[in-house]
């Protein structure tokens, strides 16, 4: 399945299938083609929607995790989407917990993946190496089991985004904005069903945060996968997906009336 990037309203975004909404949120070096075996998958059944975040064109004083939920905010308005299963990886899962915390109507079920919001270790943390391609290259390839999963597109991607100076002062701004925001007191109150999918391998977001996030959040289950990094959809997307669609289907949705 090619996936077709729409526009309207000022935002970009994939709009998949039909029936109850799934909102996927990427991470700070995310694209939506991270998502690309979940959507070829849950598309057949339900709508499964992705927005591009603004990460590298939102104002230097809006980047942060803060300025990132209330994009999500106003694109779900746009959207009129409600009763969501909403996803997220790595930074976009930082944004899912605060949007959930924050919307908690909107929300049905919540599914993490290498989230951040309680630590981690990430490039972002430090002004990446201009120029320096095999720097990169390494760097992708540690956030992955298989270093293989870090395809010349994607490194060629990364690198170039590393290469513009201003993409380069949001990532840092956003990174540290996620580092400084520490959810341990706050996703205590999440209580909608919380499903944690991390690889066992994951060394920017490691088991011992899955640990945690399980022990915080009061209805969540956690599952591991083997030989997987930090991006369990793309790394093993067979093995997420089947993991997902058994949660989907023990956590019925109960619509709000509208």
């Amino acid at each position: 399945m090619d996936l077709q990037i729409k526009q309207e309203g000022g935002f970009k975004y994939i709009d998949e299938g039909s029936g109850e909404v799934m909102v996927l949120l990427h991470g700070l070096f995310g694209a939506l083609s991270n998502w690309h075996g979940v959507v070829d998958h849950f598309s057949k059944h339900y709508r499964v929607v992705i927005p591009l975040m603004p990460i590298y064109e939102m104002s230097l004083h809006k980047a942060g995790v803060s300025g990132l939920v209330s994009f999500v905010e106003d694109f779900v308005k746009h959207m009129q989407l409600n009763d969501m299963t909403l996803l997220g990886n790595s930074l976009g899962g930082h944004v899912a917990l605060v949007y959930t915390l924050k919307n908690g109507g909107k929300v049905k079920r919540l599914v993490l993946t290498g989230s951040s919001g309680l630590f981690e270790d990430s490039m972002g943390g430090s002004f990446p190496k201009r120029g320096n391609y095999e720097y990169v290259k390494e760097r992708v390839a540690y956030t992955f089991y298989d270093p293989n999963t870090a395809t010349k597109e994607l490194v060629d991607e990364v690198f170039d985004i590393t290469n513009s100076n201003a993409k380069c002062l949001r990532i840092i701004a956003i990174a540290k904005s996620a580092q400084r925001h520490n959810m341990a007191k706050d996703i205590t109150n999440i209580n909608v069903p919380t499903l944690l999918i991390w690889g066992l391998n994951d060394t920017i977001t490691p088991p011992m945060v899955a640990h945690e996030f399980n022990r915080l959040i009061p209805n969540s289950d956690l599952y591991f996968i083997d030989k997987c990094g930090h991006a369990p959809m793309m790394e093993h997307p067979e093995k997420f997906n089947s993991i997902l669609e058994k949660f989907l289907a023990k956590t019925p949705i109960t619509e709000t009336a509208t």
